[in-house]
């Protein structure tokens, strides 16, 4: 059974307080909640990314690249939802591909997450209507934002393998799949060209 020190949510069970320090401590859960693709293939939790630092790092990515590529996209639509995308895995945790669990069900057990975290909040109802919208991904802005979701998982793949702490390629592989966006594209094919032999014509 997990205590306090474990899970942040668990200090305020039982307990009447303020909706939003209710949030922030579910919230917190993100911050040791570590990414399981990059624990399967080895990285140690000492070195291992939160699902709150992946969120910051898509949230800094879309704000800096949208501005720069994409003026036509809300930018105050898309850094908002970059930032929320990942609450559902406060009660869900990080579901990745190799678990037995459908696309249907990872997204029912995250909607009911997300419902239960801004359900309390003044203009929750915003906020669940952002996630959703990221999670149908039929908007322009969150079409960008799935994708830099992505991204962000192929560049950390690229400093852990600079780090020398895994072998990159089937994140980059993940990573490419879902990039459509030529200026994102680029960026990958960045990274993976780090500690690549120079190519002379």
């Amino acid at each position: 059974m997990e205590s306090k020190a474990e899970n942040p949510i668990l200090a305020l069970k039982g307990q009447e307080t303020n909706p939003f320090l209710q949030a922030y401590f579910e919230l917190c859960q993100l911050k040791q909640l570590y990414r399981q693709g990059w624990l399967k293939r080895g990285v140690s939790r000492k070195r291992c990314e939160s699902v709150a630092e992946h969120s910051f790092g898509c949230a800094v990515l879309a704000l800096w690249l949208a501005q720069a590529y994409h003026p036509e996209l809300d930018a105050g639509k898309v850094l908002r939802m970059a930032l929320l995308h990942d609450l559902g895995e406060v009660y869900a945790g990080d579901i990745i591909p190799s678990e037995a669990v459908s696309a249907q069900e990872k997204h029912q057990r995250e909607s009911a997450a997300v419902q239960q975290i801004f359900g309390k909040l003044p203009g929750g109802d915003t906020y669940l209507s952002l996630w959703e919208e990221f999670e149908q991904g039929e908007t322009p802005e969150a079409r960008f934002v799935r994708q830099i979701d992505r991204l962000e998982m192929g560049l950390q793949a690229g400093v852990y393998a600079a780090q020398g702490l895994l072998q990159p390629a089937e994140f980059y592989a993940s990573a490419r799949q879902a990039l459509v966006d030529p200026a994102l594209g680029e960026l990958m094919a960045a990274v993976q060209s780090i500690g690549q032999p120079l190519r002379i014509s």
